[in-house]
């Protein structure tokens, strides 16, 4: 009776992700108009941030009690599946347009970051030191997106930006908190039962960080990009994907090491290299006519299936 408690809070959870990220979006798309902010680096900043609230809280409790598979299982896992589901699945609902400024700069800077992680996990664990690393990161990356955006932003648009009422403004500041707060308590309430009911089905700590409780923390991710794909938004989603995943390993993984050190299970090696795998893929497949197809998305799709195959095998 209590598994079929937990099933009905699942539902409950995933409903109240849906209503957060329509709110997050449309609140999102009228910041960036009155700010003339491009409507890819709020994906990168405020709504990569905003999905990866959840991400950030389930890697520090798991930080603070002892737990060290599930907070870095949970950032790679996380990844892995904000591009192979989440990318995959909103390109199949609509062909994901990519701006020229995403191949030259962010998804490298992506990368970068992630063949940084693999250097940092080398020595067996993320300490004090590397999470200062990753704090330092993070904040640089932020206000390079902001002056980086102002730099590319047409004078007109941001003109034409000012004639927005103030009202409006607020309204969305609203919109998005409100969006946020759904999106996180939904997916608490997702992430917490589905733990209860893996554990249930006697899943083992990495297994359970490196799928469920990993895709459980993308979900914000995952129905915000599909709300935004359906709505023709397509900057938004990759920066959703791709500032979530710097988010992830900078921010998430920098702010739990600096709580207390990680200690690395040498079977997540393969799981980093995996992860840098599905994002080099991303530079092919972006520069195939600035298009992710569906084609493509469903390649991606496909890839992570395989690798949860992979993960059940060795499990």
């Amino acid at each position: 009776m209590e598994l079929i408690f937990n099933f009905l809070l699942v539902g409950g959870g995933l409903t109240m992700l849906y209503f957060g990220a329509e709110w997050l979006v449309k609140g999102s798309i009228a910041i960036s108009n009155k700010l003339g902010v491009s409507q890819l680096v709020i994906g990168l900043t405020v709504v990569a941030f905003g999905t990866s609230t959840p991400e950030l809280a389930v890697s520090i409790s798991s930080a603070m009690q002892g737990l060290p598979d599930v907070a870095l299982g949970n950032v790679v896992g996380s990844n892995i599946a904000n591009i192979g589901l989440i990318l995959g699945i909103s390109a199949i609902i609509s062909s994901i347009v990519v701006s020229k400024s995403a191949i030259r700069k962010e998804v490298p800077i992506m990368i970068g970051i992630s063949f940084l992680l693999l250097a940092i996990i080398l020595d067996g664990k993320i300490d004090f030191l590397d999470g200062t690393l990753l704090v330092i990161g993070i904040i640089v990356f932020t206000w390079y997106s902001y002056r980086s955006s102002k730099k590319d932003t047409d004078i007109e648009e941001i003109q034409s930006s000012q004639v927005l009422q103030k009202n409006l403004f607020s309204k969305s500041i609203i919109s998005i908190i409100a969006g946020l707060l759904l999106l996180t308590v939904g997916s608490f309430l997702t992430v917490d039962n589905a733990v209860i009911i893996g554990t249930n089905f006697g899943i083992s700590e990495l297994f359970m960080g490196l799928t469920i409780v990993a895709i459980g923390t993308s979900l914000p991710e995952l129905i915000t990009s599909v709300v935004a794909a359906r709505k023709g938004h397509t900057d938004l989603v990759v920066g959703n994907i791709v500032g979530s995943n710097i988010f992830n390993i900078l921010a998430i993984l920098g702010i739990s090491s600096l709580i207390s050190s990680i200690t690395v299970n040498e079977q997540i090696l393969i799981d980093v290299g995996i992860m840098l795998a599905f994002s080099l893929v991303l530079i092919p497949i972006m520069r195939s006519g600035f298009v992710i197809s569906r084609k493509e998305g469903i390649f991606l799709v496909i890839g992570f299936i395989g690798y949860v195959i992979f993960l059940l095998y060795r499990q």
